[in-house]
């Protein structure tokens, strides 16, 4: 270990002692015509430039791998050996400048996670009992302690606001240049900045729980991942090695020539083949990170690469989930009560349309001050509660034909008309007869419609909906999205067998949602995509979380997913064709040894530029 992390420590000033030493033999032998200078200080370079590369070959043998390291390392030995000093050298000193490269790629591809580290909220004004403001350190607070934040501050911990407002600046969550205005009651995330304003902050989640916790945390076992194809290639390279060494000795017998044997053993170095997809791999993923993806892991390219088909949920995800009742119907003379009733109720529920239904009877002075006494929620159809000797179901059409309540032609009329004008259902009954009707509109999001057509052009050859609301609802937003397939009136598990059943008919299948109800599906999905803005389960079991909730990062992440394969594919093809011509040339006789090493480390220069192009990625507007 204390050879390791000397060599560790020291591995650049030996690039840079066996570069030295270099540059002074070859002027001593070509300039000043000092041949035993020459010698000498080409044999110091060798040996620099040689100690590094046999301990990382040892290292590899006593794990019993077969690495590039030994390639290398028997080439030079072998080298030195007949006394070809100059290429020893050379060759050495090149593939420790190429892996020092590698090394200062692979470390400006993760800026992007250095970035957010960086940001991270470090400490935190703390409020006690007697509103004395305290600076501690972030490690110190506690959930439901009370921050205070100022102009120009982080914001430490996520939380809602208590007191106060501001515009927030939440690019390093959501990748959003403008700032949000925030108010009393709203949430706000750590690692934002306060522009303008002050506000108190109830600390929620602190800490690696925080969003921006998650975000780093995410984003740093990601890049650590690999793809299929790098899976692929690393069991590759390992046949691969072996097979250099062997047609190296074949070489050797056949032509007897130790030079030769040896050059082929430099040629057939694997760098750029091994070096490619995983700059591949990290610059999509800091790609993603910069411009609001966040992309679990190299598989996922290769996953949503190969879909053909996205499935939708609808509220929340088409619509932005921010409901408001436009009808209202009372069927009874007598009414505050029982819609009094019913704000008792929709108010223990985070569902949007009880949240819309609450809205609005707040505003008629129903305040809901009653306990509700017992709930049963039915999945997909709505919830049955008690309150006093009261018995109240509110839901949709399917949960009052299970509770056998009937209603009027006429009644038919008015829901059939109110869901052709693309308005969501509720229903407020007794066990005996229907009281009220609510019709709640939830608006589709604007860039919804541009963004499919944009995804339909980029090669998406198939678009789903699939919603717990009623068809006609549903078939009305599908149609303004450009949507041909619905399915409505699904439960979870109905949306779960939609799933498997595209899955069974060999359709590869992204499923975009962002509800608890949801989570099942993007679990089962081969691609889950959740909107950053959903619950956390959903996010928790997703591939893919769109941070500003925007299908211009849904488009952005399809495009950078079949861009990042694409420059797999390219650096594959590039180390491959590099391997080819350096042995077709040292057949033919005009590549050898150290031009050849010199070669091989440019292709690998090129691979890690190649991969580096995607840092800069941005989906271009496709008309």
């Amino acid at each position: 270990m204390k050879i390791q992390s000397w060599l560790k420590k020291y591995r650049n000033t030996l690039i840079l002692l066996s570069g030295g030493f270099i540059t002074i033999g070859l002027v001593a032998e070509y300039v000043f015509h000092f041949e035993k200078l020459a010698v000498w200080t080409l044999i110091i370079a060798s040996v620099i430039g040689a100690t590094p590369i046999l301990y990382q070959a040892y290292q590899a043998l006593k794990n019993k791998v077969i690495s590039i390291e030994l390639l290398v390392s028997i080439a030079v030995v072998g080298a030195f050996l007949i006394g070809e000093y100059h290429e020893s050298a050379i060759v050495t000193f090149l593939f420790l400048f190429g892996a020092y490269l590698e090394r200062r790629t692979i470390e400006k591809t993760r800026q992007s996670v250095r970035d957010l580290t960086q940001m991270a909220p470090q400490t935190a004004l703390l409020l006690n009992d007697e509103n004395e403001v305290e600076e501690v350190d972030i490690d110190f607070v506690d959930e439901g302690d009370r921050l205070l934040v100022k102009t120009g501050a982080q914001v430490p911990v996520d939380g809602v606001i208590l007191f106060g407002e501001g515009f927030v600046d939440e690019a390093s969550i959501t990748g959003e240049s403008f700032p949000v205005h925030k108010k009393t009651g709203e949430q706000v995330f750590a690692g934002t900045i306060l522009t303008n304003g002050t506000f108190q902050v109830e600390a929620q989640k602190v800490g690696e729980e925080t969003t921006f916790g998650k975000i780093i945390e995410l984003v740093e076992e990601a890049q650590d991942s690999k793809p299929a194809l790098e899976k692929f290639i690393n069991k590759f390279s390992k046949y691969y090695t072996p097979a250099v060494i062997l047609l190296a000795i074949v070489v050797y017998f056949i032509s007897k020539e130790v030079r030769l044997a040896i050059t082929v053993l430099v040629l057939g170095c694997p760098g750029a083949l091994v070096i490619g997809v995983p700059v591949s791999n990290v610059a999509g993923i800091g790609n993603g990170a910069k411009n609001g993806v966040l992309i679990k892991g190299g598989e996922v390219f290769d996953r949503m690469n190969q879909v053909d088909t996205m499935v939708f949920d609808k509220t929340g995800t088409l619509t932005k989930g921010k409901t408001a009742v436009t009808k209202y119907v009372s069927f009874i003379e007598e009414d505050r009560e029982l819609l009094d009733f019913v704000v008792a109720i929709e108010k223990e529920s985070d569902h949007p349309l009880a949240k819309a239904l609450v809205t609005f009877l707040n505003e008629q002075q129903l305040t809901g001050n009653h306990v509700v006494e017992q709930t049963n929620v039915l999945e997909g159809r709505g919830i049955q509660a008690q309150i006093g000797e009261q018995i109240l179901y509110i839901g949709n059409e399917r949960l009052l034909e299970e509770a056998n309540v009937r209603w009027s032609d006429d009644i038919k009329a008015e829901i059939k008309a109110i869901k052709e004008a693309g308005n969501s259902l509720v229903l407020v009954a007794t066990p005996t007869k229907l009281v009220f009707l609510f019709g709640v509109a939830d608006e589709i999001r604007p860039e919804a419609k541009t963004a499919i057509a944009q995804l339909r052009k980029m090669g998406m050859k198939r678009f789903v909906m699939l919603t717990g609301d009623n068809p006609i609802t549903a078939h009305a937003v599908a149609k303004q999205l450009g949507i041909e397939e619905v399915h409505a009136e699904l439960l979870p598990a109905d949306k779960v067998a939609e799933v498997k059943k595209l899955q069974q008919a060999n359709h590869k299948v992204a499923f975009i949602g962002d509800g608890i109800n949801d989570a099942p599906s993007l679990a089962l999905a081969d691609i889950g995509i959740a909107m950053g803005s959903g619950t956390d389960v959903a996010v928790e079991t997703s591939d893919i979380v769109l941070m500003r909730s925007s299908f211009k990062e849904l488009v952005h992440a399809y495009g950078l997913t079949k861009k990042t394969m694409r420059n797999m594919y390219q650096n594959i093809f590039i180390a491959l064709a590099t391997v080819i011509f350096l042995f077709a040339g040292l057949f033919v006789g005009f590549i050898y040894m150290a031009s050849g090493m010199f070669v091989h480390e440019a292709s690998i220069l090129v691979v890690i530029f190649n991969g580096m192009r995607l840092i800069r990625y941005q989906v271009r507007e496709r008309k």
